[in-house]
């Protein structure tokens, strides 16, 4: 596996910025559409696969190991972080998540406990959890309380490197009408609480009552972001730009785009496949942006209405074709496969054309949504939901 450095702890926003330092980036400090991942993952009972408040033994066990840097706690006590170092390619990326899901696995076999990776738990409730142990969280809980309480909800972050922080606004901006098929891929949380809710991805309702969440804004310039950064900073509202939780955010102390929209993915081949898909994205957005080409931006309605319609749906979500500028809807599916075509060029010169190809995969055989259906409806039995996420999460490649 090849990784240039381990992502800092700031990557999952426990760090904090000096006030004053807005402006300062590490765009273009390194290789351009290098990779990094973080996942949260659900600790579960073996029998009854509810949640468990098991964050403590897990930390103590994986102390002094070599991966002991991977790995963090999270808001509340049933939930464990995984953070890979940066990666080269998505074959790297492969390796890493695959060597990291293998590792917690068997620390928490260890500890009596089994491991899953989905938007949502299917029937645990947040009423039960404890909350970690930190300043950072416990000031979270202070200042957001209901929202942040009930906050039982689990997401991938996909991070790619650009070398420009002005090409690092326009990429965003270009990433917005997306969403939806990103959200439609990685759709993973059809339970809330024990119920169906009708939804493929009801994380995204639950994280939209935060502030300063969704779809960003679009922004002129770099300056343009700063601006309103260091306003939210001086004025007080929040510690520093972890504290904005958009969809898609730039991440200037690692140099990145942070792309955020993701449910939890509970097969890691799906995992890898969205990220190799956001990593071609980019490049082609940089490239479109270096060579004065024009990148396509839409009504913030439009594009947010398309992700309602992901997230309602999934893969089987009939969105607005805001490319074409159709009055008539499509399948996403249809765009994903259209943007795969499209983004293959791209894919293949970042040596990830095979991890690009696990997107139609994921269309060919459903999401973890639609495959956590199936299991329900066959029995209406909860708990076997719960099972089949901690199976499929544990059931990594022989070799990668």
């Amino acid at each position: 596996m090849t990784g240039k450095q381990a992502f800092p702890s700031s990557i999952t926003g426990n760090g904090s910025a000096p006030a004053g330092s807005v402006l300062d980036h590490k765009f273009g400090s390194g290789d351009p559409y290098t990779l990094g991942v973080e996942e949260e993952y659900q600790l579960l009972d073996p029998e009854s696969f509810d949640l468990v408040q098991h964050i403590d033994t897990m930390l103590a066990a994986v102390t002094g190991h070599e991966l002991e840097a991977q790995i963090n706690a999270e808001l509340m006590q049933s939930v464990l972080e995984v953070a890979t170092p940066v990666c080269l390619t998505a074959g790297d990326l492969m390796r890493w998540l695959t060597t990291l899901r293998g590792y917690v696995t068997e620390i928490a076999r260890e500890q009596s406990t089994r491991v899953g990776s989905a938007g949502t738990h299917p029937f645990s409730l947040f009423e039960r959890q404890r909350i970690t142990a930190k300043d950072r969280y416990r000031a979270l809980i202070d200042q957001l309380q209901y929202v942040a309480r009930r906050e039982l909800i689990f997401g991938m972050h996909v991070h790619v490197a650009v070398d420009d922080p002005e090409k690092a606004i326009q990429v965003v901006n270009g990433l917005l009408p997306h969403l939806a098929p990103l959200l439609a891929l990685s759709a993973s949380s059809p339970f809330w609480r024990g119920e169906a809710t009708g939804l493929a991805s009801s994380r995204q309702m639950v994280f939209s009552a935060f502030p300063r969440s969704g779809p960003p804004p679009r922004f002129r310039d770099y300056e343009d972001y700063a601006a309103l950064v260091g306003q939210l900073e001086h004025s007080g509202c929040i510690a520093d730009y972890t504290h904005i939780w958009w969809d898609i955010r730039l991440h200037p102390r690692l140099g990145t785009i942070e792309i955020r929209i993701c449910d939890a993915v509970t097969r890691v081949e799906d995992a890898v496949a969205i990220a190799a898909y956001c990593q071609a994205l980019v490049k082609q957005l940089c490239e479109q942006h270096e060579a004065g080409q024009e990148i396509p931006s839409y009504h913030r309605i439009l594009t947010s209405e398309n992700k309602w319609l992901a997230a309602r749906y999934g893969l089987e979500a009939p969105v607005m074709d805001l490319a074409i500028g159709s009055r008539n809807r499509v399948p996403v599916a249809r765009l994903i496969r259209r943007t795969v075509n499209e983004l293959r060029p791209h894919a293949r010169e970042l040596g990830s054309e095979r991890e690009l190809d696990g997107v139609l995969a994921i269309l060919g055989r459903g999401s973890s949504s639609d495959r956590q259906l199936r299991i329900y409806n066959a029995n209406r039995d909860i708990v076997a939901v719960a099972r089949e996420i901690a199976d499929a999460t544990e059931a990594l490649p022989v070799s990668v």
